[in-house]
């Protein structure tokens, strides 16, 4: 029995399926599986997200054009792997991921098929997709610094260099260096301000830190809303999860008393997706991407987790209550170029 033929028995189209790495790799598809799969009016999709407005979304690209979604959700190393490993004989002919350091990685890997799409190049601004046509972006997510006003002054905050005052010592908390996003925003510094002033940036900054590094943005907002730190860099649409009621009263109530300050520029990264290499129905594959990046199929990509749509800020109530940002201008090509040496400065100069 195929891969998905096994999933469908398992569950009902669209449906998601979350292993480990270790349970993906097992899992092994035959040549022939996929061959059949391609006479058929289906796409695989793999993807790192997992909302389920997403598959609201792909339900309705199959209601529009005809097009079944066998979706495959799981963490985006884990399907950067499996699609690596399963090679010709993967049934994803999308597959869709998260920050621009893994879009690069799977494009440096050849996961991905280069593709051209006059759709994609009038709704995608070029910062926003790979220049070779491999992968365009879906969303945008910011990484702002989150401020409790009773321990820090929001107004001393006008950019990241600001967060190495030494003011702020033991009352900065930040998330470990393995954050993708951090590496992301270090990648931006050190294309905006060069290699030797992000290094100065880092090393001070983290000379701040008094606390234990965090593992996830969401118990570094509580963090910050307790009183245990003053101040941190987070995604917005960790605090808008919170601030929306989505994870429960207390964290609502903890998080709307914080003060999200977009630094000038800001820092901006994106989700994208890409036609895999070995896709089966790769024109099938196109219009589906070209459907998430359109205006209205884009706005419900990006409301599903409190993004940004690729243009302008959406109708989101809570992220317009955040207000307004003026991005960095920095490329998402060139900050997932830059992520193995942000990684290394990092580790150079103190984030652990």
């Amino acid at each position: 029995m195929s891969g998905f033929a096994t999933l469908r028995s398992m569950r009902r189209q669209l449906t998601p399926v979350r292993i480990g790495t270790a349970a993906l790799i097992s899992l092994t598809l035959t040549a022939a599986a996929t061959a059949s799969r391609a006479q058929s009016n289906e796409i695989g999709v793999y993807s790192g997200r997992h909302y389920n407005t997403d598959k609201q979304l792909y339900s309705q690209f199959t209601r529009q054009t005809g097009i079944k979604v066998r979706l495959l959700e799981a963490k985006d190393d884990a399907l950067i792997e499996r699609l690596r490993s399963e090679g010709k004989n993967s049934p994803a002919d999308v597959l869709v991921l998260v920050d621009a350091a893994r879009l690069d990685k799977a494009s440096d890997m050849g996961l991905f098929q280069a593709t051209r799409s006059a759709a994609l190049l009038r709704d995608v601004p070029l910062s926003l997709r790979d220049s070779k046509g491999r992968w365009y972006g879906l969303t945008r997510r910011v990484r702002v610094v989150l401020v409790n006003p009773r321990l820090v002054n929001p107004a001393s905050i006008k950019t990241y260099a600001d967060l190495a005052n030494p003011a702020l010592k033991g009352k900065l908390c930040l998330r470990d260096r393995q954050s993708v996003y951090n590496q992301s925003l270090v990648a931006d510094q050190m294309i905006q301000r060069g290699d030797a002033a992000a290094a100065t940036w880092v090393k001070a900054m983290t000379a701040n830190v008094t606390k234990p590094y965090f593992t996830s943005d969401t118990p570094l907002i509580r963090a910050i809303g307790n009183g245990q730190c003053g101040v941190g860099l987070v995604n917005t649409y960790y605090v808008a999860r919170m601030v929306s009621g989505e994870s429960g009263a207390a964290d609502k109530a903890l998080a709307s008393k914080l003060k999200v300050v977009f630094t000038n520029p800001a820092h901006v990264n994106i989700s994208g997706a890409g036609v895999t290499r070995h896709a089966k129905n790769p024109a099938a594959a196109l219009k589906l991407i070209e459907f998430l990046a359109s205006p209205a199929g884009g706005k419900g990509y990006a409301e599903a987790n409190h993004e940004y749509p690729l243009k302008g800020y959406g109708s989101n109530a809570t992220l317009k209550a955040f207000g307004t940002f003026k991005a960095s201008g920095i490329s998402a090509e060139q900050m997932g170029a830059k992520n193995k040496a942000a990684v290394k400065l990092m580790e150079t100069n103190g984030w652990k």
